[in-house]
């Protein structure tokens, strides 16, 4: 193989994007996966985060010297898979949900590298939201932040004010797991300093 390897973004994502211009590393080319993300019948949250990932990295056409990454991040209670916040209504219910307790945020990685080899990392972080007033929850969604996320926040926007306890990784949360993701890259062939 011939020149240097070329990192392709297996995700539409502006966070993702932005998490690894924080170690530096700056996508040759972005390609959405189109992929069904429905969970299947009793499938559970670590598993269904890495099947995403999986199928969002195996969607995209790699080129010669080429490595695909793709990311999903799962918001769970229990064994419960919570949705993205489609709409003001579903993003109370989740809110509400997940008020005073704790949840888990689960994001998988998947880099295929050059030669076809995947490799894959998951990570699970521990957030626990204070106990959200009606008030508070009427405000967050008014800002419309947290329309569209997995469990209807976003950690690094207001909803930080409103988290009393994260344990694991903050970057996992937003959607990228940097540490797991630079060792993947990595051991993939990319060159990172």
């Amino acid at each position: 193989m011939s020149g240097p390897v070329k990192l392709v973004l297996a995700s539409s994502s502006p966070r993702r994007r932005d998490l690894l211009a924080r170690i530096g590393v700056v996508p040759e080319r972005i390609c959405s996966p189109d992929i069904d993300e429905s969970p299947l019948k009793g499938e559970l949250p670590r598993a269904y985060a890495l099947r995403l990932a999986e199928a969002k990295a195996g969607a995209v056409p790699r080129g010669e010297g080429e490595v695909v990454l793709a990311g999903d991040t799962t918001v769970a209670v229990g064994r419960r898979i919570l949705p993205p916040a489609e709409s003001e209504a579903v993003q109370r219910k989740l809110l509400d949900l997940l008020s005073g307790r704790r949840h888990r945020c689960i994001s998988a990685v998947c880099a295929i590298d050059t030669a076809g080899t995947v490799r894959t990392r998951t990570v699970e972080t521990v957030v626990t939201f204070k106990r959200l007033t009606e008030a508070e929850i009427d405000a967050y969604v008014a800002s419309g932040e947290g329309l569209g996320k997995a469990g209807g926040y976003a950690i690094q926007g207001r909803a930080e004010a409103l988290i009393r306890f994260v344990a694991g990784s903050h970057s996992g949360v937003i959607g990228l797991p940097l540490f797991e993701t630079r060792t993947l890259l990595k051991a993939s062939g990319l060159h990172l300093d």
